[in-house]
């Protein structure tokens, strides 16, 4: 059985860090903005090196957005009373998942359904 009281611990400690992170990636991109430095080939070459990082940087920032998104409704479930039971179905998530995902809002049935009709979506 999962230790719900750990699992909460670990989420709690997860917020921290993914805040911290996207704090660090935002001051990054201000003190970025000034820092620019010339290519010796041209413009050309420097707008599509910052166009690419800028890709990057956006891309992290989305995905730590995300995770921290869903750290934060498995804590509010927490608070709510319903951690550890399906979004969806209402059953009880596998202890075994929360070990692994403590951010899990779904069983892995109605994940596997969730992403078997989102591939069946782009593929249409």
């Amino acid at each position: 059985m999962a230790n719900f009281t750990e699992l909460i611990e670990r989420l709690k400690q997860e917020q921290i860090e993914l805040n911290s992170e996207l704090q660090r990636l935002q001051a990054e991109e201000k003190s970025a903005g000034g820092q620019r430095e010339g290519s010796p080939f041209g413009k050309r070459e420097e707008g599509a090196t910052e166009t690419f990082e800028m890709e990057k940087r956006l891309a992290l920032e989305r995905r730590l957005t995300d995770t921290l998104a869903e750290v934060e409704h498995a804590l509010k479930k927490h608070e709510d009373g319903t951690y550890g039971v399906c979004d969806i179905c209402g059953r009880s998530i596998e202890p075994a998942r929360l070990e692994a995902l403590p951010q899990a809002s779904l069983c892995l049935e109605c994940k596997s359904n969730k992403a078997k009709n989102a591939r069946s979506r782009t593929a249409r």
